[in-house]
């Protein structure tokens, strides 16, 4: 009798203990997640020296080859079934880009749930081989300096210890996480646009891992980009004996830039900047082309329309008789236009930061870049995130290019813990077939 007493009163102290754990088991979850990211902030910055370690410019096909290898080994050590994809034997030819490129790296984590996530990053950067010895990584208080890694070398090791992460919290109720790196991202994704725009079709949420600057912003909206490519002919000639018989392209191209230096419209996200120019062959002839490329950006495909017409409308005034001057318009990225089913994702988003002691603004209007996710949005209407990556500074610049350190557990925390929601059905995606 008294061995069913003791029985019923441990059952009774199990119930009551199984109540109060259960109310309290999100927030020991929720520590959990934490711990483990306090534990990978130190690997997640031996990860971001390996990376900046490897010079990998766009048209640096050996170094980001170099890299890619390195992440590739990194995702089939944490079970990634992992795909090197050819640049696309169709890929388009743009005025001064490279015509080779790395291979895309694809790696696929299945799972046992439904939810099919995307995660983006790029391997490239916009720095020429040798440019390392300029800024070596090194640390300096909070932020860890190197060539790319704000653009977007922390987006990689983000992605690469937030997958450690779930994998030690044994967190496998999705069906299939797809990371994706680009090799070549800083020029227009000419590699794998049509492969990011296919896999964008195929899963419930895109989430891309540019930094999300200083204010720790997450985008719902990115710039299109374009090309502008202005051409002047003019006539060759002796620089000394008879420069009076040539045509300078030069000086009618130094014409036509001044004349078109005002086409922007800042107030509405519309920009055009003179960012390259070619002239001649040798010091002692008159040029006779002279070639000039224009970064052009816009949230809308409208506005670069009006663009293109104004600078067609004003190349008929020339400065030197008998010269031609054309242009022509080739498109790097397209707009993404804010979509209202990325907002309450964005807001799921706001809440788990908020968890880590952080604050995530949400932006629904472009800051001016153009990204990867706009490939993979282009024909899904699933929610987009982009600037899911660590708080950073100075990108594209020789000497000041860092990442916040502070920033390393906070994100690490909220890219486990969406994963973890958006594999729940807790994060306010629509579930598999209902778009």
């Amino acid at each position: 009798m008294a061995d069913v007493r003791r029985r019923c009163q441990r059952s009774v102290v199990l119930s009551l203990l199984l109540i109060v754990l259960g109310g309290s088991a999100a927030a020991q979850s929720n520590d959990a997640v934490k711990a483990l990211a306090q534990r990978e902030k130190q690997p997640l910055i031996d990860t971001l020296k390996a990376l900046v370690e490897i010079e990998s410019g766009s048209a640096d096909v050996e170094g980001v080859t170099r890299i890619g290898a390195l992440i590739a080994d990194r995702l089939r050590g944490l079970a990634g079934s992992v795909e090197l994809v050819s640049p696309a034997a169709d890929l388009p030819r743009i005025t001064s880009l490279p015509d080779q490129f790395a291979s895309t790296v694809v790696a696929r984590f299945h799972g046992r749930g439904t939810a099919r996530i995307l995660l983006l990053a790029h391997m490239d950067t916009v720095y020429e081989r040798g440019m390392l010895a300029q800024q070596p990584f090194r640390i300096d208080g909070d932020r860890a300096f190197g060539l790319g890694i704000a653009d977007d070398k922390h987006g990689i090791a983000v992605i690469l210890h937030a997958l450690t992460m779930l994998k030690a919290l044994g967190v496998n109720g999705y069906d299939v996480i797809t990371v994706v790196m680009s090799p070549d991202e800083e020029v227009g994704s000419l590699a794998e646009r049509d492969l990011l725009t296919k896999l964008g079709t195929e899963h419930d949420v895109v989430l891309s891992f540019e930094g999300p600057g200083q204010d720790e912003s997450i985008r719902l909206a990115t710039s299109g980009i374009q090309l502008a490519v202005l051409t002047v002919t003019g006539r060759a000639s002796h620089a000394g004996n008879a420069p009076d018989q040539g045509r300078n392209a030069l000086y009618e191209l130094s014409h036509q830039l001044l004349q078109l230096r005002d086409l922007s419209e800042p107030a509405r996200a519309v920009k055009l900047n003179w960012t390259l120019a070619t002239a001649g062959s040798v010091y002692n002839a008159i040029p006779a082309t002279a070639v000039a490329v224009g970064d052009m950006r816009a949230d809308d495909p409208s506005d670069f329309k009006a663009v293109e017409a104004a600078i067609r409308e004003r190349i008929k005034n020339r400065l030197i008789a008998e010269t031609t001057v054309d242009v022509r318009f080739e498109t790097l990225f397209p707009p993404m236009p804010f979509r209202p089913a990325s907002l309450a994702l964005a807001e799921h988003v706001q809440r788990l930061y908020a968890e880590a002691g952080g604050t995530a603004k949400i932006n629904r209007v472009s800051i001016g870049a153009g990204t990867d996710a706009a490939f993979a949005a282009l024909k899904t209407g699933a929610p987009v995130i982009e600037g899911m990556g660590l708080r950073n500074f100075g990108a594209h610049t020789n000497s000041a290019e860092y990442i916040n350190i502070s920033s390393i557990e906070p994100r690490l925390y909220l890219l486990t813990r969406l994963i973890m929601d958006i594999a729940a059905g807790k994060a306010g995606v629509a579930a598999p077939g209902a778009r």
